[in-house]
């Protein structure tokens, strides 16, 4: 009965979608490996699944063009962007220090945090860095290989949050925000202030930047800002009343991708349009999207805290034993939070010529509690992650292109 029940739901779905492959093509690819998805797709509200695959196809001078397929995507339908939103910190940190032109101003810099306002913190050291100092490009570092969110608070704090969700509006991505700080509860008024920064090269003061203040707030038209039955408060207990994300951090799948694609291919977009970043910020992006925790001398990693696929969703499903594929290498920034688990990736395979993007989110909390650190991360969401990165991967190897790609700016030194 449960078999004729999944082939009448798969040809009644398939018949009524038919008609724009655009919104039918990654639905159908689940239909047609229904004992991997069957579960997310009689259930994708419930799972608050949305997908986004792009294909990339070259021309004869190896400019790519773009085709995207969507599934069940809703940019005003809130899912908790967790740790996403660092990669757009990251790019926007680089674009500030560039625009900021001051002699011997660098990545490398010293980065001294202060504090200005209740709850701030300080930072003079640290102790993951080759010369026991803080600097931009080891916070970067950090945030793109094991998504470390105090990384992320010290680039909020140098850009800005008035600046970050300037620049979101400027880059087209407007239905997201940034307004706090993570993993500290930072929120309301306190999330508004951001700490004062000295950078130095030695005992030389480079560049002060005294403590900001953003007045603003940063409304948007989205559903789903309230779920489940419950939460668990500050002291554990349970608040028999639905969980509120109102005034939460929001990155929509679309603007997510739009932003991975300016990233990947400035070369696509008109300069005018392009971030301000220099060909070394791109490499350091790239190198530390891909690179592997395993991989880094500096900051380190103790590998049964950061395995090999620690940050790979998509494809490795975050599983530990998992056999790494030498030719393929993942450009990618997930977050993982309430239940949710997000990946926004760029693929390459080298040996095979193969490269396209794709962005998900998946949620399962079954007893719908929040902040209770029971979510059905390994059973539900990492397994759906993995299926759905490598069915369409097996579908990228079949299909045809008339111009192979040169993939060898992706080629990095790690």
């Amino acid at each position: 009965m449960k078999r004729l029940s999944l082939l009448f739901f798969i040809f009644i779905r398939t018949t009524v979608m038919a008609q724009n492959t655009d919104t039918v093509y990654i639905e159908n690819l689940m239909l047609k490996h229904a004992d991997l998805f069957a579960g997310i797709l009689n259930h994708p509200q419930k799972n608050q699944v949305q997908v986004l695959y792009t294909q990339v196809d070259r021309d004869s001078r190896n400019k790519p063009a773009f085709k995207t397929f969507s599934y069940n995507l809703d940019d005003h339908r809130y899912f908790y962007p967790a740790s996403t939103v660092k990669l757009a910190a990251v790019i926007f940190a680089l674009e500030k220090l560039n625009a900021l032109k001051i002699r011997g101003l660098t990545v490398k810099s010293t980065m001294i945090t202060d504090s200005a306002y209740a709850g701030q913190t300080r930072v003079l050291r640290d102790s993951t860095a080759e010369n026991q100092l803080p600097s931009l490009e080891h916070y970067i570092k950090k945030i793109l290989l094991t998504s470390d969110n105090d990384a992320f608070n010290r680039l909020f704090e140098f850009i800005g949050r008035a600046e970050i969700n300037s620049k979101l509006k400027k880059n087209g991505l407007n239905n997201s925000r940034i307004l706090n700080r993570l993993a500290i509860g930072d929120a309301g008024e306190p999330a508004k202030h951001t700490n004062p920064i000295k950078f130095y090269n030695g005992d030389k003061l480079i560049y002060d930047q005294p403590a900001q203040y953003d007045s603003l707030e940063y409304p948007l038209d989205l559903t789903n800002t309230t779920m489940g039955i419950g939460y668990l408060d500050s002291t554990d207990k349970l608040v028999s009343k639905p969980f509120r994300f109102e005034n939460k951090n929001a990155f929509a799948i679309s603007d997510q991708q739009a932003l991975m694609k300016k990233l990947i291919f400035p070369e696509a977009f008109p300069a005018e349009e392009r971030f301000n970043l220099k060909a070394a910020d791109y490499k350091l992006i790239y190198t530390f999207m891909s690179k592997l925790p395993t991989e880094s001398d500096y900051p380190a990693y103790d590998p049964k805290e950061f395995w090999p696929t620690y940050a790979k969703m998509l494809y490795y499903g975050r599983q530990k034993d998992a056999e790494l594929d030498p030719d393929i290498r993942i450009f990618n920034k997930y977050g993982d939070s309430y239940g949710f688990i997000i990946d926004n990736s760029y693929f390459v395979d080298f040996k095979n010529n193969i490269e396209f993007f794709l962005t998900a989110v998946v949620q399962s909390n079954e007893d719908g509690i929040y902040n209770d650190n029971k979510y059905e991360y390994e059973t539900v969401c990492y397994p759906f992650m993995k299926n759905l990165g490598r069915v369409i991967y097996a579908e990228e190897l079949e299909r045809k292109r008339t111009h192979p790609a040169d993939l060898k700016k992706f080629r990095m030194q790690y």
